[in-house]
């Protein structure tokens, strides 16, 4: 049925050339938890809206019209940031983060994964926007940030975001100084 949408709307779009959220074919879905106590962070999104086709267009709410409008505010800022967006019933090619801040601290990133994370570095898909948010469920990252200290002796709790790169260079600062110190001292 999905994509006879997508051919239907595909069709229809070649009657004009600037296209909106209503020229796509979109999937709604209310999702309904296996476990109703969920709670937390990653608790199951109740509505979850998707243009067909493009994978990665999508938004989420607690009831229909938020998903909706989650969404609209996805389409609106994929437009406004790029110069064409796909025709209707077709997608757009997956984009990926940057990482070039990341290769930087490869070394970092190489020894933290190991030291904090349990992982190996080499096995994950990491870019600038890569969290310590998406390595873990809990609602928070105290954990973490107790097991850089100790392993680092650099305090990250400020850095709300969790996001490697801030805490890479933070290591990273902490680490050249501390040479710094070692020499003149």
């Amino acid at each position: 049925m999905d994509q006879l949408k997508a051919i239907a709307k595909r069709i229809l779009s070649y009657r004009k050339s600037d296209w909106d959220l209503t020229d796509y074919p979109i999937r709604i879905r209310q999702q309904k938890p296996a476990d109703e106590d969920m709670e937390g962070r990653l608790k199951l999104i109740p509505w979850s809206v998707q243009i067909i086709n493009w994978w990665q267009m999508g938004g989420g709410g607690e009831t229909k019209d938020e998903a909706l409008a989650n969404l609209r505010t996805c389409f609106d800022n994929y437009r406004s940031s790029h110069d064409y967006i796909p025709r209707p019933g077709t997608g757009a090619p997956l984009e990926f983060a940057s990482s070039e801040h990341l290769g930087k601290y490869e070394d970092i990133a190489e020894e933290f994964f190991e030291r904090i994370l349990d992982l190996d570095y080499s096995e994950c898909f990491i870019t600038d926007e890569s969290s310590l948010w998406h390595f873990h469920a809990g609602d928070d990252n105290i954990e973490y940030e107790k097991k850089i200290k100790s392993a680092y002796g650099v305090d990250v709790s400020d850095i709300e975001s969790g996001v490697l790169v801030e805490i890479f260079q933070r290591i990273s600062e902490k680490s050249t100084h501390n040479k710094g110190v070692e020499r003149t001292g």
